[in-house]
């Protein structure tokens, strides 16, 4: 019966993913930036706060910065963290890079 309900509800249940943007600053040259994205099913709240947690405990994701990352849920940022001076970057300078 446990089963059958958790089909049933899982459909209606938002998505989760864990978006990494990853900053390059090079003096002289435009900002970059680059996004990474690891998505997971719907209702995955488990894995996905846990693959966050790993992300920002990890030191190669500190020694990249400046970078952030954020926890979203149905498209909305739930958790973020940054590392590095993100806040004082011209935002409407940044090129993005595929």
């Amino acid at each position: 019966m446990k089963r059958i309900l958790k089909k049933a509800i899982t459909p209606f249940l938002p998505s989760y993913k864990v978006v990494t943007t990853t900053y390059q600053i090079i003096p002289g040259l435009p900002i970059t930036k680059k996004l990474s994205t690891h998505s997971f099913d719907k209702g995955a709240a488990k894995e996905a706060k846990a693959f966050y947690g790993k992300v920002i405990s990890s030191e190669f994701t500190k020694t990249l910065a400046p970078v952030e990352v954020k926890l979203r849920v149905a498209g909305i940022t739930v958790k973020k963290t940054q590392y590095g001076p993100i806040q004082k970057l011209n935002k409407r300078k940044i090129q993005h890079h595929a």
